[in-house]
């Protein structure tokens, strides 16, 4: 399995440290979750400002939000799958992180914002994947695998 992630920080706060940190995160998600072959997808990192406007052209919902994922494979009505053809890579989609209510969140939570940005980014490739949490029972799962992807990369609640 190959990941690669195109990383974006319009926010000038996301330094290479908290960037490797994030790609081996992902890496570890990825092994933990079987992914298979040459994968995709682009993680952007904006202020609140960005992503609320992001929200409320795409969601309807004039907020900031943590973050937002636009899944490729995800398909609507009358929709057609969009599957690689032999040997092209899968590209999942993309991941908008604002850094600005990642920063809130970990202070809310009262947990390190390394813990909160893991959260978000493992959320997001999630939603990337299909996993979804408008149930109980789907939140039981999404949340589950979620933690314990964090607590195995040392990414704990404390």
């Amino acid at each position: 399995m190959t990941m690669t992630i195109d990383m974006h920080d319009e926010t000038g706060e996301i330094n290479e440290k908290v960037q490797e940190s994030v790609i081996g995160l992902l890496d570890h998600a990825a092994d933990y979750l079987d992914l298979e072959g040459e994968i995709e997808c682009s993680l952007t990192f904006v202020d609140n400002e960005r992503i609320q406007v992001i929200n409320r052209d795409y969601r309807g919902i004039d907020r900031p939000t943590d973050v937002i994922s636009f899944a490729l494979e995800e398909m609507g009505e009358d929709e057609v799958p969009i599957l690689p053809e032999e040997g092209e890579p899968r590209v999942l989609g993309d991941i908008i992180i604002s850094v600005e209510r990642t920063h809130e969140q970990a202070a809310e939570y009262n947990h390190s914002f390394e813990r909160e940005l893991g959260f978000l980014v493992i959320h997001g490739l999630l939603h990337l994947l299909g996993y979804d949490h408008q149930t109980k029972e789907q939140e039981k799962e999404m949340f589950g695998i979620q933690e314990t992807i964090l607590s195995s990369f040392g990414l704990s609640r404390n």
